[in-house]
Formats: structure tokens, sequence, C-alpha cells
């Protein structure tokens, strides 16, 4: 095999979409100069920084070697931990500090002052200084009798910490001194949580068995007690407004609000989030909560219920489980559409995250889903969707996007201008039982849908009011003796096109038909089908690993493309039908010429894609992968850069594999940094002259020569309103005036400075550089040679050219019928035009007197003015002759 590339030909990774949060907890930092709260989120191997006002993204950290285990945050630095390290960033993207001396991953972080606390999976605690990244100290503590499980400072314990284990037992330790300070022997329950309360000397300790302590640290006794119900506590901190308010989070996703004033639940969250809560904090001196959790959200609260609760107040959110359905739902390519097994239906913008929103999930009844209570669990969720087809174009008046369910008959509609579901459940009159939908598609105008299901039959429906519009096939309602593989319809809403497990393609009248005016046997199973209606194109991606085109106008098979080994997962068009991009589980995604019937360009990533699909305006493919939670884009570098696509060979190259696209910019190797893979065809340079009678223009810039004949106007403009004032300068030896007192004598200086223009006389004045070369031309070559050598002058020093072969200005007639010579033939070459007008212009404003009273000059301007006029009179020709073609079609 020959050496492989290192990337793909057409795409590379752009970014990534729809992720928010992960299992640690995020970071709140209040930044005074911006006046703001700052919250970190952890998304793998990066971390987010979102601005707690508009709960919008800021930044992006660079990528660390792992994925991040846990963080902590304090004025200056956000902290974070992968495997054995520590990093310290600043403005959230900037690293300044690492530190290293663990041998086990970190799962602990506390900011202390100018140092940093530290505790690994080794029950190892260190202490680092932050400035200096050096260890402080280093303590060690035994599994068996004190395994560490959560960590705080006590406000106003100076140099302490409180460690808590999951034996049970709690320790003061003074870091400054590296000696035990006291030892409280817990409830004989695993500590999970311990935070600081307002109070002083008191502190909130979680344990595993549910139970909440609040303890006094310097009297060592209980506070309060309560007792949580609603599964383990995983978080918990307090309202910092002056409301004696506890809130807790649980491992179900419940959150709780305590009052501490009465000692009794306040109110409650239920399901406030989907999976375990991982942080949770209360903002200081605001009544707001801010939590994220597992299922990949984070979520701002506001406490201003009259009960005492708090309610949803902003939220950024993701899938909770990988995303297995993507389609772009726009001709501005801008919003995707994303389906994922968690049941739910979010759009995604590709320009900020800003706008993404979560369209919800679908509900046999969506009001009695709403109205149900808290406490409840929804049994009225429909599966996940595995099939999407959508049309905007009367988006404004109902829905548009329609979808199938997994192991389900039944098709719902979603309204995108609403940002919901709609009220329609697609069903036809009789079905038999298992009978599943495995196809759909909603045609162009957006008024039907037509869904082909599992036992050979095809129903169409009113997308407006939701009622059966009649089906395709016998009088059984039968279009294929097996299960439908693909429905499709043609632009205009004339034809529709089915493909069956049968191994027949059939095409049907759009209006009720019984049966197909043509039927095309295919030589392979068909496993899902694709069409691109502007082009009239559809692809069909079958069980042998091939995908095989069909012109739906012709009705014949004009493509086969082979070379995936195995199962297709998703085929589509680029917006052009010039490329037909798949994806398979054999971990490619290949992008197939159409109009050469080659393979152009493949790639292998990290998870098979299980989903693609490529802008309408060509500059993104957007992905999605096994076991990843976010959407992918790869840029179209046809787009921006000189790409020359060759046939490929897939079993004589090395497939490059590329990594998946991240949240932070992708940044190029130094080795590639200023090179260009143009491939081993030559670059095409365009000739200077395409034709001699073709009017060819300088490429030069138009301030070069469009303000030649305007530049005592520029030089009056630019000219200072105050003439410039030189101070006098003192001789060196200063005369004196003899007289009593003592004066200067500075009259000759004044004089001498009045007479300080050297006079030259006209028999030693010299020609300039370019006068003198101009004056030795004989051949046309010489006279190309001076024109370059004016097309490097600016426009002052062409005009100083011309104004000095007056004669009174140091020139004389013969340079004069030179220049004259050097427009005539460049006229006559048909090159330069514009330049040629504009020097021809300046030396006629410029000499106007002088040639009038020479009799060769004139000669020599007679012929310059026939080969212009010439020139002339054959583009105004042509510029006519179009203009009157233009009008003619204008007026048919």
């Amino acid at each position: 095999m020959s050496e492989g590339k290192r990337s793909s030909q057409i795409f590379t990774g752009a970014r990534v979409l729809g992720y928010v949060s992960t299992h640690v907890p995020f970071v709140a930092r209040f930044i005074k100069r911006r006046g703001e709260t700052l919250l970190c989120t952890s998304v793998g191997k990066w971390f987010h920084t979102y601005g707690c006002d508009k709960f919008r993204l800021l930044s992006v950290s660079g990528e660390h070697p792992g994925p991040i285990t846990c963080m902590c945050g304090d004025s200056f630095h956000v902290y974070t931990a992968t495997e054995n390290d520590i990093y310290a960033w600043r403005r959230g993207c900037e690293l300044k500090h690492v530190y290293k001396g663990h041998q086990a991953p970190i799962h602990k972080l506390l900011p202390f002052g100018i140092h940093i606390i530290s505790i690994d999976e080794d029950n190892v605690l260190k202490i680092f200084d932050i400035k200096e990244e050096t260890e402080f100290l280093d303590l060690r503590f035994d599994k068996e009798s004190f395994k560490i499980s959560s960590i705080c400072h006590p406000p106003t314990y100076l140099n302490k910490i409180l460690l808590g284990s999951e034996q049970g037992q709690l320790q003061i330790w003074n870091i400054r001194t590296a000696k035990l300070v006291f030892t409280f022997k817990g409830w004989d329950s695993a500590v999970i949580v311990t935070e600081p309360a307002p109070a002083i000397d008191v502190v909130a300790i979680a344990l595993e068995n549910g139970k909440i302590i609040l303890h006094n640290l310097r009297y060592d006794q209980v506070v309060m007690e309560f007792v949580h119900d609603w599964g383990m506590v995983s978080c918990l901190s307090f309202r910092m407004d002056g409301v004696p308010i506890m809130v807790t989070g649980s491992t179900k996703g419940h959150l709780v609000m305590w009052d501490l004033e009465e000692k009794r639940v306040k109110s409650q969250i239920q399901s406030a989030h989907f999976s375990r809560i991982a942080g949770l904090q209360c903002l200081t001196s605001e009544p707001l909560m801010v939590t994220n959790s597992e299922d990949n959200s984070l979520k701002m609260w506001i406490f201003d219920m009259p009960d005492g609760g708090a309610r949803l107040l902003k939220k950024r959110e993701g899938h909770a489980l990988p995303p297995n359905l993507v389609r772009y739902c726009e001709p501005t390519g801008e919003n995707i559409l994303a389906a994922g097994r968690d049941r739910s239906l979010h759009i995604m913008n590709t320009i900020t995250e800003t706008f993404n929103k979560s369209m919800g999930k679908a509900s046999y009844n969506r009001k009695a889903s709403k109205k149900k209570k808290r406490t409840q669990v929804d049994h009225l969720i429909l599966p996940p969707i595995t099939k999407l087809s959508s049309c905007m174009q009367r988006d404004k008046q109902w829905d548009s996007i329609a979808s199938l369910h997994d192991g389900k008959f039944i098709a719902t509609t979603w309204s995108y201008n609403r940002i919901c579901m709609g009220k329609h459940k697609l069903k036809p009159p009789e079905m038999e039982k298992g009978t599943l939908a495995t196809c759909l598609t909603v045609t162009h105008c957006g008024n039907f849908v037509l869904i082909g299901y599992s036992n050979g039959q095809v129903h169409k429906f009113n997308m407006q009011s939701g009622i059966y519009r009649g089906h395709y096939g016998n009088e059984k309602k039968v279009a294929h003796k097996g299960a439908v593989r693909g429905v499709e319809t043609d632009l205009c809403n004339q034809r529709v096109i089915t493909v069956g497990a049968d191994d027949r393609l059939k095409f049907w009248h759009f209006k009720a038909a019984t049966t197909p005016y043509h039927v095309l046997r295919l030589e392979e199973s068909v496993n899902s089908s694709k069409c691109h209606r502007d082009s009239g194109l559809m692809a069909l991606a079958n069980e042998d690993f091939s995908i095989t085109l069909v012109d739906i106008d012709t009705m014949k098979v004009i493509r086969k493309f082979e070379g995936h080994v195995g199962k297709i997962n998703d085929i589509d068009f680029d917006c052009q039908s010039r490329w037909l991009v798949t994806s398979s589980m054999d971990c490619t995604i290949c992008t197939w010429d159409i109009p050469s019937a080659q393979l152009v360009d493949i790639f292998c990533v990290e998870q098979p894609c299980t989903s693609l699909s490529m802008s309408p305006t060509g500059d993104f493919l957007a992905t999605t992968h096994v076991g990843e939670l976010g959407v992918f884009l790869w840029a179209n570098r046809h787009l921006y850069d000189k790409i020359f696509l060759k046939p490929i060979d897939r079993n004589a190259v090395n497939i490059p594999q590329l990594k998946l696209p991240t949240s932070a910019a992708e940044k190029p190797d130094i080795e590639d940094i200023g090179k260009i893979d143009f491939g081993e065809e030559p670059e095409y340079k365009s000739p200077d002259q395409i034709s001699e009678e073709l009017l060819t223009l300088s490429g030069q810039p138009t301030s070069r020569w469009l303000n030649l004949l305007h530049l005592d106007i520029v030089k009056r403009r630019n000219k200072p309103k105050t003439a410039l004032t030189v101070p006098k300068s003192a001789p060196f030896f200063l005369p004196t005036i003899p007289s009593l007192e003592l004066e200067f004598d500075l009259e000759k200086e004044k004089k001498g400075l009045s007479n300080n223009k050297l006079l030259i006389p006209e028999s030693l004045s010299t020609l300039t550089p370019f006068a003198k070369k101009l004056n030795a031309c004989e051949k046309v070559d010489d006279y190309n040679e001076c024109l370059e050598k004016l097309k490097t002058l600016s426009p002052s020093s062409i005009e100083a050219e011309v104004t000095s072969m007056a004669p009174d200005a140091g020139g004389c007639f013969e340079v004069m019928k030179q220049f004259l010579q050097m427009l005539d033939v460049l006229f006559k070459s048909n090159r330069d035009f514009e330049l040629a007008q504009s020097y021809l212009s300046l030396f006629l404003k410029t000499h106007t007197k002088t040639i009038s009273q020479e009799d060769e000059l004139l000669k020599s301007l007679e012929a310059v003015e026939e080969s212009a006029t010439q020139a002339w009179s054959k583009l105004q020709n042509h510029l006519l002759y179009n203009i009157c073609v233009v009008k003619a079609l204008k007026d048919m």
C-alpha cells in the first residue's frame, strides 16, 4: 500500500454542538470587573464558560490529555484535574500553570488562598503553591481507616480544613503545621457531602443513609437533623441572600428546599433533572440557584414561588443519550434537527448555541402529560424517533415536521414555528396488529406526508388537518409484497416512488393510484433511500453494502457505487447533487463523485457514524456517532481552498483516521503550516493577453491611474491650513552692533535667507532617467520596458515625469515625441487600455500649449488619435450591441 494521506481531501473538523455538562460539578466564579458570575462546566476533555446574565457560551478551554475528573476555581484561575495532573487556566482558555506529583487520578480539588489542595484515589493529599508550582505538603491516609470522600474549609477556621471519610469519621487538619486538630466520630455512615453553613461553626454533612446533619464544630453538637427520602444526597447548598433555606440535590434528579427555622421541607422540585444532580450552588446575594447534571444540562432557578420554592429561569441542555438522527431543516443551513435515544427532539443552531432549543418529547397525549403530577412517572411518552422528514414551506400555518417512532405504526407531527409537538397522530383507518411504520416523506409543498409500513402498504395523510387521504396499491391496499423500505416524491408532486423488500422500485401517480405506471426490478435488496428533488436523483442503500443511483425522470439506473464493507447507515446529497456522501458501520465516511461515478474522498472516524446530513448551502456536514452526545460539524474545504479531486481506490490507499471535531478551534500541525497540497496538476496561470484582437486592461489598482487628472485637487485638499514655521537658527558666530548695549546683528541672516534659492543655468539642465530611457527607444520592445517602468511609479511621480518633458522644465521636444510614440504603440497592441487613456489625458492637460506650437508633435498626436479612436470604436460597438440584446430580452 502507498502512504496514506493525513486528512480528508474535502472535509475537516469544525466543531461539535450539543455538549453542555457531564458528571463533574460545575464551578461558579464571581468576576468583579465584569460584575457577573461565570459558570464553568466540564464537557469531557474541555470545559465551557457561560455567563449568568444571558446564559451564553463565552469561551472554550484547550484540550486536556484525558477527561476532566474534577474542577474548582477562585477569583484568578479555574483549576481542572485530569489523570494525575492539575491545570490552572486564566480567562477560561489560557493555560497558566501545571501541577504534577500525584501517582493516581485526582478526584477532589479545593483552592485555599495561595495554595491548592488535591486528593487522589490513592488517598494522598497534596498541597501545591499556585505561583511557584511547587509541592508544599504531602499527607498520606490509610484507606482502611480513613478513606477521604469530601473536603471543605470552614469559614473563620484559619489554615484548617475539614475532611470526611467513607468510614463516617471526620477530621480537622491544620495544613500549616500538618497536624490533626480534632476527630469527629461520625454517625456510622459514609460522608457524601460537607458544606459550610452561613452560620459560624456550623457545617452541613450529608450521609449515605439519607440523613443530613447540621453540626456545630466548636462544641461538637448536632444543631438539627433531616432525613432525605428522595434518593441519596449528591450535592448541597445554602441560600446566600439572607433566607434560611438549605437546598439538596439527589441522585434521582430531585431538588428539595428545607426551612431551617421551622426544620421541615419547604418545597420540592421532582425530576428537576433526568439524571443525578452533579452540582448545586446558590449565588451570593441573589435569589438564584444553578444546577448541572449528567443528563447534559445546566439550569438556573429563581426563588419566587409563593411556597418559597424555585422555578426554572434559564437552561442550556443537549441530548441526555446519544442522538441517532440528524437533519438540516432550513434552506439557510443554520438549524439542525437532532433526535436521540432520550426520546427528545432538539433544534441546534450552527451559528451560536444561544439559539439551541428543545422541542420536548413525543407523547400519546400531550395535554395529559402536562397535567400529570410531579411525583408521577409519565407513561405516555413515545419511544425514540427513528425517521424524520420536514418541509418549511407552510411552517407558519401548520405543522412542518413528521416523525416515526421505534416499534410503532403511529406517526407524529411537530411544529418548528411553535417549537413543540403537533396535535396530530397519523394512523391509517385499519391496520393489522404488529405492523410498524418503516419510512416516510413530507412533500415539497408541505401539505402531505406519505408513510410506508412493514406490511407493504403506503398511506397518505394531510399535514394541516391530519386527515387520511388515501393509499397506493390494489384493493387490499398493498403496494409491495414485502416491507416498504423507502417512499419519495418529486419536486412538483406529480410522482410517488416507492421501493420495497420485494426488490421492486415502483413509480406511481401522486393522485390515488391502484397500479404503478412503471416498475423497475432491482438486482439487490434495498435498505433505505434518499431523493434529491431538485436534480431528480434517487439513491438506494443496498443490503450488500453498495449504493444504486436512479434517475426518476428516465426511470433508469444510472450509477452504482461499491466500496463499503459494512452496513450503510445513512446517505445524503450535497446541495448541487454532485457528491453523494455515505456512512457505514465500517467507521468510514465516503464521498462519491456522481458525474464520474468514482470515489473521490474517504476517511475513518473513531466511532461509526449513525446519521449524516449535508447543509443546503454546502458549507457543513453534520454527523452523529455511536456513544457520542454531540452533533459534529465538518467544514467543506472546497468552499475556501483549492482542491483537486482524484479517483481513489479504497484497497490501494491507507484510509486516514480523523479525530471527531471538538468544541475548540482545530489548530494545524506545525509541519503543515505554510504547506498547501495542490496535487500533481500544475497551477493554471492566465496569460497577459488572451488575444491581440481583444482589449485588455492592465490589472493595476484604480488608485494608480484614476486620479492622475485630479492630482492638483488632491494636493490642494491635503495642503495644511497653516504654513509650517521653521525656527530661526542662530549662527555659530553672532555678530554685534557697535553700541552701548549688547545687540546682535541679524540683518545679514535675513538677507542670506532671502537669497537661498540656487539658480541652475539652462546649459546644465539634464533629462530624468526615465526621459533618457524613453529618448533612446527605437523598437517596440524598448517602449514596453518604459511602460513597465511607469507602472511601478506612484501617481505623483508619473505627473512629475510628464511635466519634466517640456523644454522649459528641462526636457525637449524629442522626448515628448517619443512619449506620444509609446502611447501609439500601446493603443495598437490593445493592452493596458485604461492606462493609455489616462497617460494621454495627463499629457494633453500638461502640454496643450506646447503641442499647438510644434508641428512634429501635432503629426504624432494625430497618429495617436487615430489609434485611440479605432480602439474605442471597437469597444463601443460591442457595448451598444450587448445593451440592445439585453433590452430586447427584457421586453420579450
